[in-house]
């Protein structure tokens, strides 16, 4: 029988302070944070010669599954604490890798990155945090807090005027594509959860088995 560390998660929210997003994406990918995710980013990379490695040149098992989990650690901001608890929950269900995926994009903070209410999944992070953003009409401050297909989010009205939204009313800004989940009405920003976050494996570049392979050691 498999086992899942299990972990209670404390009150209080969690920011996870990365020193060097460069150096973590180097290792583990530059899907991992969207500053990344450049052109420049790549080219500096392919321009690196490659350097010789000593020793066996396959990874264990165990750094293949320690990668996979800290690039889904990264991705969304987790701290080893909540990830581990989305896994032990995600695990008790007849689907664990759609459950863990659909439990992390379910986040108000993902949710608001996604919607394009933040560049960012750590900027939607701060923006929860500060209180600028609504679920049905009441201030949230948890980024962790799950919605609900019909949730409502929107932004607070003394928040409108901020330059932290600027961008939606830009006519010339570039919007992120906003998943099927979701419907985004960025001249009123309003943004509402019209069900619940796809999975397709082949489609995820995150390796959500590996991340219980594990916890289940």
């Amino acid at each position: 029988m498999v086992r899942v560390r299990l972990s209670r998660a404390g009150s209080n929210i969690y920011m996870l302070q990365i020193k060097s997003k460069y150096k973590i994406a180097k290792r583990l990918g530059n899907q991992i944070f969207e500053q990344t995710q450049t052109q420049k980013f790549s080219l500096a990379e392919a321009r690196k010669p490659i350097k010789k490695t000593r020793g066996r040149g396959n990874k264990s098992d165990y750094g293949r599954q320690l990668i996979e989990k800290q690039k889904v650690r990264y991705t969304y901001g987790l701290s080893e604490k909540q990830l581990s608890n989305y896994a032990a929950a995600a695990f008790e269900t007849k689907n664990p890798p759609e459950s863990l995926h659909r439990a992390l994009e379910s986040r108000l903070d993902s949710a608001a990155y996604r919607a394009g209410f933040a560049s960012t999944r750590r900027a939607a992070r701060q923006m929860v945090s500060h209180g600028h953003l609504l679920v049905n009409g009441t201030r949230i401050t948890m980024p962790s807090y799950r919605l609900k297909a019909s949730d409502t989010i929107t932004v607070r009205e003394g928040s409108r005027t901020s330059t932290l939204f600027t961008h939606m009313t830009d006519p010339e800004a570039i919007a992120r594509p906003v998943p099927t989940w979701l419907s985004v009405d960025p001249k009123i920003m309003v943004a509402k959860v019209e069900g619940e976050p796809g999975y397709v494996a082949a489609e995820i570049p995150l390796d959500y088995p590996a991340v219980f392979e594990f916890y289940s050691r």
